[in-house]
Parts: structure tokens; C-alpha cells; sequence
């Protein structure tokens, strides 16, 4: 995940009050650094690194580091993964720094100790070494000689990416509104070592389940059920015309907005987008989810049967975990139920308040 692909923060929001706040870290160039799965669903786990161990502590250490410094927060936990990191902040009283500032300087503390292991990391060799136009009897010698610039200059180039910051430039932060979703927040987080896992152990494990119980509704799904138990799920509805000016909602600025600010949760990998792509506007989000391969949960009127499969680029998307297609249960093709098509709009509201594990009856 790059920089520009993290959402923008909230227009509007005043990150120096009271809130609570899932923080999305991503490791820079996705370098699995922090961990390993440990591939066991009995006890699901990462068996972390010295680094992955450092950036634990870190954000363990960052309310009393804070405390000390007059600010109220507190960690409601976190979660290490291989190539990215899941914390959730409250911050109890208004304060003086930004949300912004503490994780950037969660950031820092953790980027600072990892450059201290680099020289350690870096193999010793009895060899001569050249650089910086001057032979060195080895490397342990070289490096003691040069200066902390020329150091650095030297990782850059013999390790690339490890002379830059441990994570990504920006960061995602989602604003927690209720109770409700504080907890799916902190679900979302202790689960994510075994949704990793399960993606990995059982790829077509996720693929076709002809009846299917999800809430109090039955489908038919073809696709990544896993994407039901995304922590937070967004309903992607539009209407065929602007409710002011009657162009057509697709044609317009506000739709623009509209579908930056979907496109820009799908890619936090924190937000599922939940359409029937009914009008254009729909369609267009589900369009663009799919070719960039961003979480979402598509319903269709045309059932799913066993030698149903959609189309090429939808299959693959499927195929990669990020998509997941619902029919209703029972829908034959040739049904011209009007209230049914319209209804979808209903079923993908319902779907974006249902969290939990769907119930496989076929």
C-alpha cells in the first residue's frame, strides 16, 4: 500500500478531542518484517520478529510516554501483523497534540530502534570492501570508520528500502461513532491473525457456498466470506438523478466526492464496500473495486448455482480474496420480481450491520 492510497483524514473532525480510533500502520513496500503466521487456526498467531517485538512495545509504552508528558490516553489493544500493525487509541480528555502527533511519534520511536539493529543486521565479511572511492580490510572496520551519513549512505545502498522509515508515509485512522462498533473494532483486531491465516491455508475454501445463512436472510455466495466479518462495512447506494438538479447522480461534483470518499475506505484494507451496482453510480464504484482489487461484497439478482461463475475479472478478484457475490437464496434466473431487484438496496444495509460468522447449510 503507497501513501496516496491511505484515506484523507475526516474533513471536519477535531482530532485534539476526545475519541476513540483504530490506526492502520502499513510496513513500507509491504516488507514482511514484524512476523511470521504461524498457520495454526487452534491457537492463530504471529511469531514475531526482534522488530515485530520492538513495535509491540513501543505502542505499549506510548500512554505512559504520553501520560508524562499531561496527555489522557489509553491503548484498547493492537495487534502485529507481518507487513502491517492494528492499534486502537482512546483519547480521554482534549488535548494540546493531535491524534496525528502521537502516531507519528509511535512511528518514530519504532523507526529509531530499528536503524539501531541495521548494523547488527548486516552480514560481516573478512573480505576487502570498496567505498566511497577508498578499500577497507572488511566491512566490521569499514563500518566503524565512516561517519553516521556515510553509514547510512552505505545501507541505502547494499539494503535499499531499510535506510528509509519503517512505515509508510501516512497512516489510516478510523473514528469509532458507538459502542457497537467499538466493539467490532476490537474484534476486527484479535481476529486478524486467523482471517491471514485462513486466506492463506484455504484459498478455495472461500470460493461457492450454494445456501448460505447470513443474519436472518439465506444465499447463495460465491466469493470471500471472510469479507463479512470485515470490521467496518460501507453501503455503496446512488440515485439514477441528482435529487436537485435531476442530472443524472453520475454526471455530478457531488458524485465525484462521493465516490473519491468510497474508493478511498475500500483502500484503507479496513473498509468492505456493499452495493447491488444497480444505477451507474453504483456500477462505477463496483467497477473500479473490482479491477483494483478492493474489498467488496456485490449483490446480484441472478442466482448462483453450481456451474455459475461470473465474469473474468470479477472470478479473479473473487479468486484474490477481495470480492464476495450474494444472491438470494431460492431466485430463479427467469424471476421478474420487481420488489426482489429493488430490495437488494435493503439486503446490502442489512449486510453492512451484520457481523459475525455465516452459517454454511450447503
Amino acid at each position: 500500500m503507497n501513501p496516496s492510497s491511505y484515506r484523507p483524514r475526516t474533513q471536519g473532525h477535531d482530532y485534539y478531542d476526545r475519541g476513540v480510533y483504530l490506526i492502520t500502520l502499513v510496513v513500507r513496500e509491504r516488507q514482511r518484517l514484524l512476523g511470521g503466521l504461524n498457520m495454526d487456526l487452534r491457537v492463530p498467531g504471529v511469531s514475531l520478529t526482534e522488530l515485530g517485538k520492538i513495535v509491540e512495545e513501543e505502542w505499549d509504552k506510548t500512554a505512559a510516554i504520553q501520560a508524562g508528558k499531561g496527555r489522557k490516553v489509553r491503548s484498547l489493544g493492537q495487534v502485529v501483523m507481518p507487513d502491517h500493525w492494528h492499534g486502537i487509541i482512546w483519547v480521554e480528555e482534549p488535548m494540546d497534540k493531535s491524534v496525528g502527533d502521537i502516531v507519528q511519534a509511535f512511528k518514530s520511536a519504532c523507526t529509531s530502534r530499528w536503524r539501531k539493529m541495521l548494523p547488527a543486521a548486516s552480514p560481516s565479511s573478512d573480505s576487502p570492501i570498496e567505498f566511497k572511492g577508498r578499500v577497507w580490510p572488511n566491512e566490521a572496520v569499514m563500518i566503524r570508520g565512516l561517519s553516521k551519513v556515510a553509514r547510512k549512505e552505505y545501507y541505502a545502498s547494499k539494503l535499499g528500502f531499510v535506510s528509509r522509515p519503517l512505515f509508510d508515509d501516512n497512516y489510516d485512522d478510523t473514528i469509532c461513532m458507538s459502542r457497537g462498533q467499538l466493539d467490532n473494532m476490537v474484534a476486527y483486531v484479535k481476529d486478524n491473525p486467523r482471517r491471514a491465516i485462513m486466506r492463506k491455508a484455504f484459498p478455495d475454501f472461500m470460493r461457492r457456498c450454494l445456501h448460505v445463512l447470513i443474519g436472518e436472510h439465506e444465499y447463495a455466495a460465491f466469493g470471500n466470506l471472510f469479507l463479512l466479518r470485515w470490521a467496518d462495512k460501507q453501503q455503496v447506494m446512488c440515485h439514477r438523478k441528482h435529487p436537485v438538479t435531476q442530472e443524472p447522480y453520475e454526471t455530478t461534483d457531488d458524485f465525484g466526492r462521493q465516490y473519491e470518499a468510497w474508493l478511498s475506505q475500500a483502500r484503507s484494507g479496513y473498509t468492505a464496500l456493499v452495493t447491488p451496482g444497480i444505477s451507474k453510480g453504483e456500477q462505477a464504484v463496483k467497477n473500479a473495486c473490482i479491477s483494483g482489487r478492493l474489498p467488496l461484497i456485490l449483490l446480484q439478482k441472478e442466482p448462483i448455482t453450481e456451474l455459475w461463475k461470473p465474469g473474468p475479472t470479477l472470478f479473479e478478484a473473487c479468486a484474490k480474496g477481495s470480492a464476495l457475490i450474494l444472491s438470494p437464496y431460492g431466485q430463479s434466473a427467469q424471476s421478474s420480481d420487481y420488489e426482489l431487484f429493488h430490495n437488494l438496496n435493503t439486503l446490502a444495509e442489512e449486510i453492512c450491520g451484520f457481523y459475525g460468522e455465516a452459517k454454511i447449510l450447503k
